[in-house]
């Protein structure tokens, strides 16, 4: 159970993980020591995962996103989920297996993907959906 506590410093770390420990004491009002011990500790325990940046879809050239529901007739090898332009995957449940969030430059770039994609002997059927504007998008 993640303390009171923690989720005010999850909380500025999600808007900032560049913050300082100084920084997330005084927003929060905990002693800088006691942040970081609890930052720490919720790295050793797995709470926090890593720390990471959020990039402009269009500077990154990533701003063609897609998502793609995927029914498979047997498990997709684990390789296939490295490829850099899936940048979220799911399991659902329902007609489809997996959820799939990807980012591409451009149309051409998601058609050779997905041309290639839909090629393996374990995918049955795609459903692709273009998102047209991005309304919210977290880390």
């Amino acid at each position: 159970m993640i303390s009171p506590k923690d989720q005010k410093i999850i909380a500025e770390l999600r808007k900032n993980s560049r913050s300082t420990v100084r920084e997330i004491a005084k927003t929060t009002g905990i002693r800088p020591s006691t942040v970081h011990q609890r930052i720490k500790r919720m790295v050793g325990e797995k709470i926090i995962e890593k720390f990471t940046i959020k990039l402009d879809n269009r500077a990154a050239e990533e701003n063609f996103v897609v998502f793609m529901l995927v029914k498979t007739d047997k498990d997709i090898e684990d390789r296939v989920f490295g490829n850099p332009h899936i940048k979220e995957a799911f399991g659902i449940t329902g007609e489809y297996d997996l959820l799939l969030k990807l980012k591409f430059r451009d149309i051409e770039e998601f058609n050779d993907f997905i041309i290639s994609f839909r090629k393996s002997n374990r995918i049955s059927n795609t459903v692709t959906m273009v998102a047209t504007i991005n309304i919210k998008e977290e880390l």
